[in-house]
């Protein structure tokens, strides 16, 4: 991409909000070499690695990379198996504990990110070998090897000594020195001693003031132990030196990693810069074409205040792949042009656009632009001169694989010869299939765009009673000087403006009526159109509110059979608690010698009972979910009796002609139809399935207390793993074909945690989020293996 074009859509302005994003160096040095890209694969990879980062960022936080040194320096040396100081090792520990923790904080999230943060190696024994030595950037600990702890033992042992000689003798000899201080002189621990007291005080000096009345001098008794102090110093120094080239030497093989590490973390920093600097301005990953076509809704210039930005809508290589902008100055019409050039630009360098969603661009292989005031005083070139220079380059590149901006194309010259010119150089460029835009005042390049398919017209609004400019770009209309009207407006006499207006030819006024006309129009337009949004959006709620009663009768009608249930099941249990009395008076009136006819009637009443309850509670059970095969009932069979409370009986009489059977349960017995019961299992299958039927008792059993939906909602992903595991199993037993997981949105945290385990849960055949109307994102549906 061509550098003059960055300067003048200013995107070099956008690099350095950029590099203000990255926190490492290496990272702003990658910010810093941005620059658009010609390759289509790889700006759709790099928008869709910002994306990525962004959506990171907004789901989990940053990920720092201050840690992050520029270490290459040092990489000669290593390579070449010479030492590195203790500060350039403290750098290169600092590094590889930043890439342990960017490794950590990167690994969570599977995207295409994913396998920068897994390529990296901390080199983790090294790194903690590193840890464990260097202390600072100018020390190391102790402990770094047995001989420098005992050296440095040594040293303070010393130190201790001396330490208690000095202030021994600072006490004794008080009155022999200038101030109660102890200095050091060439590393020698020396009192200020007056210089008459020289003899008096037995030391060494080792220097003297530039008044010759303060001696610094060493007192003799410290003399042997400072001796033994610089010995062990310069052993320290020789057992330092082999630890660090100890350490080098491991860092050596490693080299390529050591590099490798610096590509991955310098190129994350950046991808995160860009995802930081989108979030800034709201900014959205754009639509790729491959065609050459761009729409942008809702553009923002990312360099004006958000507060002051007015959004415009542009599309170009649809229909037209040359637009023509016209408008009064001050009316938008640069701002237009270089808002497109400059979104365009930074989605070629995979940056975040701020825009609407569905928003495109696609990818040129060179973009020219020719905008603001390109006089050159050192050239001796005036506008019109500089601007031609400009064109005529652009002209002898460009090709359909480019973008063209030019604003004022033509001015600076005769209007008549600008305007002929410009036509000439639009025309050349219509020809040549060159995408362009275009500003401009002149009539004859409206006309043109009116009258050429493949060209069109657009105009920035101007509100005339405001003298303000809308800055709302309108596609398809040829926009207006309004230069009368302005000049009326701002207190210009109106004698003057109708003489100016005898001067223009009646076709340059009848076509400045025309654009007013057709401004008009597309203004109307724009009102209807807004308007059907408006009716269209009114539908939707009406429909909306329409779903929402139908809902309200569907869960009054449930609450009705609900009800009905519960008064159907309070039925029962009366018929069998009446059933249960009536037996028993049976028993009692045969047992105690009752007349028949007594015993017949209270029969014939409880056969009455049953019948009233069979007759009620039939029509709210189901049919039976397993029916019965009448050719292989057997005798002994294990059937559920659907109209005595799922009562389980045995199968006691084969089916008559009618295909009625009798089935006993306990002393009751009574003859059914293959349709009043649920078939559960053979008798001789009892025996060798015994585990098996109380397996299927169990599901039976927790069928009709378990519900096909759980709500984790406010639970900890902690508390709510077992619940959720407890459930699908329950749910899975009781034969549960799908099951509904509440879980919100949130952070995202339980659902995750669901959908984990419903990938490891061996009885689940399939999973997906919820649909609109099911709870969307915030359920999970979970499909059991049949």
């Amino acid at each position: 991409m061509n550098q003059k074009v960055l300067k003048t859509i200013e995107y070099t302005k956008i690099i350095a909000m950029l590099i203000e994003e990255a926190e490492s160096s290496l990272g702003k040095e990658k910010a810093e070499a941005l620059l658009p890209s010609s390759d289509f694969y790889e700006v759709e990879r790099n928008l869709l690695e910002t994306e990525e980062a962004e959506s990171r960022i907004r789901v989990k936080g940053s990920i720092s990379f201050r840690g992050i040194m520029d270490i290459r320096p040092y990489f000669p040396r290593l390579q070449l198996g010479a030492s590195l100081s203790v500060f350039e090792l403290y750098q290169v520990a600092r590094m590889l504990e930043s890439s342990k923790k960017v490794k950590e904080q990167g690994g969570e999230i599977e995207d295409s990110l994913l396998a920068y943060f897994e390529e990296i190696d901390s080199l983790e024994e090294i790194r903690r070998e590193l840890a464990r030595c260097i202390e600072s950037e100018e020390r190391l600990f102790d402990d770094a090897s047995k001989e420098l702890s005992d050296i440095r033992r040594k040293e303070k042992g010393i130190e201790g000594k001396i330490t208690e000689e000095l202030n021994r003798i600072l006490n004794d000899k008080r009155s022999m020195l200038q101030e109660g201080v102890i200095t050091l002189r060439n590393g020698r621990h020396v009192f200020p001693v007056k210089a008459e007291y020289k003899n008096a005080f037995h030391g060494i000096v080792h220097d003297e003031s530039s008044t010759g009345v303060t001696l610094f001098m060493e007192p003799l008794s410290i003399v042997q132990l400072e001796n033994n102090l610089s010995e062990l110093f310069s052993l320290e120094k020789e057992e330092v030196e082999k630890i660090l080239l100890s350490l080098s030497l491991k860092l050596s093989p490693n080299l390529p990693v050591l590099e490798r590490n610096l590509e991955l973390l310098s190129h994350l920093d950046f991808v995160f810069a860009k995802a930081k600097l989108g979030k800034k301005m709201d900014g959205v990953r754009p639509g790729l074409e491959k065609e050459k076509k761009l729409k942008l809704l809702d553009a923002r210039h990312p360099l004006i205040p958000k507060d002051k930005v007015v959004p415009i809508s542009i599309h170009i290589g649809e229909a037209f792949r040359l637009l023509v902008i016209t408008g009064p100055n001050t009316g938008g019409k640069t701002v237009c042009l270089k808002t497109l050039g400059l979104l365009q630009l930074m989605g070629q360098a995979g940056l975040l656009i701020p825009a609407f969603q569905g928003s495109s661009i696609t990818v040129f292989k060179e973009i020219y632009a020719d905008i603001g005031d390109e006089q050159s005083i050192e050239q001796s070139l005036s506008t019109f001169s500089a601007h031609m220079t400009n064109t005529v380059k652009i002209l002898s590149e460009a090709d359909s694989d480019c973008l063209c901006l030019f604003d004022e194309l033509g001015a600076g010259t005769d209007p008549t010869e600008g305007a002929a010119l410009a036509l000439g150089i639009l025309h050349e460029l219509y020809e040549r299939g060159v995408t362009t835009l275009a500003t401009t005042h002149y009539a004859e390049i409206k006309l043109y765009a009116l009258s050429t398919e493949g060209v069109e017209n657009a105009a920035c609004e101007f509100d005339v009673e405001s003298l303000r400019p809308t800055y709302r770009l309108l596609i398809g209309v040829p926009g207006k000087s309004n230069a009368f009207a302005i000049a009326k407006k701002l207190g210009l006499s109106e004698k003057i403006i109708e003489d100016a207006r005898g001067r223009i030819g009646e076709e340059d006024l009848h076509f400045e009526d025309l654009i007013s006309d057709l401004e008009d129009s597309k203004r109307l337009a724009e009102r209807e159109r807004l308007e059907i949004e408006q009716y269209k959006e009114e539908v939707e709620r009406l429909k909306a509110r329409a779903r929402e009663s139908t809902k309200g009768i569907e869960k009054g009608r449930e609450k009705i059979l609900n009800r009905a249930r519960e008064e159907a099941a309070k039925i029962l249990s009366d018929a069998k608690e009446t059933a249960d009395s009536i037996v028993k008076e049976i028993r009692k009136r045969e047992n105690g010698g009752g007349s028949s006819l007594e015993v017949e009637q209270i029969r014939s009443k409880l056969k009455k009972k049953m019948e009233e309850t069979q007759a009620f509670s039939g029509q709210s059970v189901k049919g039976p979910m397993q029916t019965i095969s009448l050719k292989n009932l057997k005798l002994g069979d294990k059937v559920r009796l659907l109209n005595m409370h799922s009562v389980v009986g045995t199968v006691t009489e084969l089916p008559d002609k009618n295909g009625m059977f009798t089935v006993s349960a306990g002393i009751l017995r009574t003859k059914v139809s293959a349709k009043e019961v649920e078939f559960i299992q053979h008798k001789e299958k009892e025996a060798p399935v015994r585990n098996q039927g109380k397996t299927a008792g169990l599901g039976r059993s927790k069928a009709m207390g378990i519900s096909p939906e759980i709500n984790l909602i406010g639970k900890m992903t902690a508390d709510a793993l077992p619940e959720l595991n407890k459930y699908l199993d329950d749910a899975f037993l009781a034969k549960l074909p799908q099951v509904r997981v509440v879980h919100g949105r949130g952070t995202g945290a339980l659902r995750k945690m669901v959908q984990d385990c419903a990938k490891k849960n061996k009885h689940i055949e399939s999973f997906r989020l919820g649909e609109y109307g099911e709870g969307s994102d915030g359920v999970t549906i979970i499909y059991f293996k049949k």
